[in-house]
């Protein structure tokens, strides 16, 4: 792109900073709006698997989520209440060798940490915070943010990565429907050493039942164990990540499960829960000189643990976009030419895995012992694809392109 070109980033999330630092290291000026008066993340664990290690990597960071990730050897299946145990792993030795990156997990707060002090190295006065955006005007030469203290800010881009509640979005395109998945999801950090000692090595774990499934991995170099409990459940309908749940309830969702689970659930000091929706996924992100990135174009249930991985991708690859394309209408084409198809598919796969994870036969000892041996191997297609795919070099599609690929 010829000269400096100002972007205006509404959300200063894992998504957002991850466009801006790939955006900075480009030579765009950038600038970011957070509607927080503090930045920081909340306390839970994000998986990292090898596609978005590869964004990491790019944006010179990897070295640092080394130092604060944890690696665990293997990915397990065990079996909701026996405990029985996947006889075939997913070991990262593998996964190291086919796709050249390990599955790392890590406490979200560091991930965001590691990509602010990035950001703020190139450009210290970058983040704008208590600064919630409200809406933007656009015409042929430009941009304009509007915030809720009535600032407005001109830019030759805005980006919305204002999250699942999206105000760009909703200026762009409507609000989105959601439709409840009929699925509660419990979250916790428990430390280390406040489990007993044969808990604390652990491998990262999947536990399934016929209504639920239980994640458990270390994060922080292994100090910290994060928990994530999903249940089938209609009567909370409450989409947040902030709503404070009772050990009690928790509990009660999964009684009857292996007593390990048992001890996980009471290690937790504070459980959240937050409702599952599945929103409409979106034909296009981008009108004029504004789009869109992350949970605000593509919110996700968790069962694929892509959440954070996408938006890094997104991050990305609108950065190669804006540098590749000297308009910035067609480099936004590209971008949602590039995108949509994929996260498209993702958000299918992602919801097709709560039928998967709670499937019936897991309430028969002898066939679920066959259900979880059989798991992983049947979806080995869709997990290659996505952990195959490289946002660092894969091509900047056209709109003729993404309709063949969508075909």
């Amino acid at each position: 792109m010829s000269g400096r070109k100002r972007v205006l980033i509404a959300g200063a999330g894992i998504g957002g900073l991850a466009g801006a630092l790939a955006l900075l290291r480009r030579g765009f000026d950038v600038d970011i709006f957070e509607k927080a008066p503090m930045l920081g993340e909340v306390g839970a664990g994000v998986q990292i698997s090898p596609n978005a290690m590869r964004v990491l990597a790019d944006l010179g960071v990897a070295d640092q989520i080394a130092e604060v990730c944890f690696i665990p050897k293997a990915r397990e299946m065990l079996l909701w209440n026996t405990g029985y145990k996947s006889t075939a792993p997913t070991k990262n030795e593998e996964m190291i060798a086919r796709y050249g990156y390990p599955h790392c997990t890590v406490h979200r707060a560091d991930l965001h940490a590691i990509l602010l002090g990035a950001v703020r190295r190139f450009d210290t006065a970058s983040i704008r915070l208590d600064a919630q955006a409200v809406g933007f005007e656009q015409d042929e030469s430009g941009v304009v943010l509007k915030l809720a203290n009535g600032e407005q800010y001109r830019g030759d881009v805005l980006i919305g990565a204002d999250g699942i509640h999206s105000r760009i979005r909703h200026q762009l395109f409507g609000v989105s429907s959601a439709r409840f998945t009929g699925g509660l999801a419990w979250r916790g950090v428990i430390p280390v050493d406040s489990l007993p000692a044969h808990m604390r090595e652990r491998n990262g774990q999947n536990w399934v039942g016929p209504h639920g499934h239980f994640i458990v991995y270390p994060i922080r170099r292994g100090e910290l164990i994060n928990v994530v409990g999903h249940v089938d459940r209609s009567d909370w309908q409450v989409e947040s990540w902030f709503e404070v749940g009772e050990t009690a309830e928790f509990l009660r969702d999964f009684q009857g499960w292996n007593e390990e689970i048992q001890v996980l659930i009471r290690a937790v000091a504070q459980p959240f829960k937050w409702a599952l929706f599945l929103h409409d996924t979106l034909p296009r992100w981008s009108e004029g000189r504004t789009s869109l990135l992350g949970d605000a174009c593509h919110p996700m249930v968790p069962y694929l643990a892509q959440g954070a991985n996408q938006a890094l991708e997104d991050g990305l690859v609108l950065a190669r976009c804006l540098d590749a394309f000297g308009d910035i209408e067609t480099a936004l084409a590209h971008y949602d030419a590039t995108r949509i198809p994929r996260t498209t598919r993702v958000v299918q796969e992602s919801a097709a895995n709560q039928a998967r994870y709670h499937d019936p036969s897991l309430a028969d000892p002898v066939a679920g012992k066959a259900y979880i041996e059989h798991a992983w191997a049947n979806q080995q297609d869709v997990r290659s694809w996505v952990f195959a795919y490289d946002p660092v070099n894969a091509p900047l599609e056209g709109p003729r392109q993404a309709a063949e690929i969508a075909a």
